[in-house]
């Protein structure tokens, strides 16, 4: 499923076409590659991919029952990724991390906010900021830095993933399954 034309693009729109052509072939490891890459390279957005799958899907046929290991890998990819950021901040401590965040425009001054958050919602504030976009990318950084215990850090970011896969899959899965568009019948743009 081709949906691009042959005209130059701006790299960010080629980048999106790169991922809709992936995500049509591809639905399941595609779902994986960007809930793993999103917690890593933030400017990948779940929140714009996974409804897409979810819509691919329908369109493609999948039941609902297919989506179930999409929003497993959603799960999985995004407590993966989300993970090794923590075992960074866990390892590098707070000044040298502060040294590498700044080349991903996060200051001191975001990160205290986010550590504020933390500390008042405490560990639950993993399971919750899953679900919050910006915050997605950034909980693990205090809970790294806060020694969060890992097996209370991995179960609380692996449910709260899940909530976040699931809520944006199935809204592009019943999307796709609402307006009923044959994407066999998509022609190129001009």
């Amino acid at each position: 499923m081709r949906f691009h034309s042959q005209k130059q693009m701006e790299p960010f729109d080629s980048f999106l076409i790169l991922i809709a052509d992936f995500l049509g072939d591809h639905l399941y490891e595609g779902i994986f590659l960007a809930a793993l890459l999103e917690t890593i390279i933030p400017p990948i957005p779940t929140l714009a991919i996974f409804p897409t799958a979810g819509f691919l899907a329908s369109q493609q046929g999948v039941t609902l029952l297919g989506l179930i290991p999409m929003i497993i890998l959603g799960g999985i990819g995004a407590t993966i990724g989300t993970s090794a950021i923590y075992l960074i901040a866990l390892k590098l401590g707070r000044i040298v991390l502060l040294r590498y965040l700044k080349y991903v425009k996060v200051n001191e001054k975001k990160l205290a906010r986010v550590e504020v958050w933390f500390e008042k919602y405490g560990d639950k504030a993993v399971f919750l900021g899953r679900m919050v976009p910006l915050m997605r990318e950034m909980i693990s950084i205090p809970a790294g830095l806060l020694k969060m215990r890992i097996l209370k850090f991995v179960t609380y970011t692996f449910a709260g993933s899940l909530v976040w896969s699931t809520g944006t899959i199935l809204s592009g899965y019943y999307f796709g399954a609402t307006i009923g568009l044959d994407t066999g019948m998509i022609a190129p743009l001009p």
